[in-house]
């Protein structure tokens, strides 16, 4: 089997939330390789790592919105990013009330 093709990224439906470790962000700068800097809700910016996961199948640009879960040790400094969101996402987010209209 291969993997599932998605012609238009508004088609997956799925809206995953941040887990409880897990927080919201925005991507201020790709770094190189497989860094970012995300700007966090709690006001925090953190560099984040793509997952090798993620980052085989999700292009990640600037001022997107990812959910990214701080390490265990240098949690104010570092995290991995878990997931990002499409625009229609970010949309359905801001009319929920789970991410401020300004973010």
């Amino acid at each position: 089997m291969g993997k599932r093709k998605v012609l238009n990224e508004s088609a997956l439906k799925k809206i995953r939330l941040p887990e409880e470790g897990e927080l919201l962000g925005r991507v201020i700068k790709l770094l190189g390789s497989d860094q970012v800097l995300v700007k966090c809700m709690d006001d925090i910016t953190r560099r984040g790592r793509i997952r090798g996961k993620l980052k085989r199948r999700i292009w990640i640009r600037d001022n997107d919105i990812v959910i990214i879960a701080p390490w265990d040790f240098k949690a104010e400094e570092r995290g991995d990013i878990v997931w990002r969101f499409t625009l229609a996402q970010v949309d359905g987010l801001k009319n929920g009330g789970h991410i401020p209209r300004d973010f």
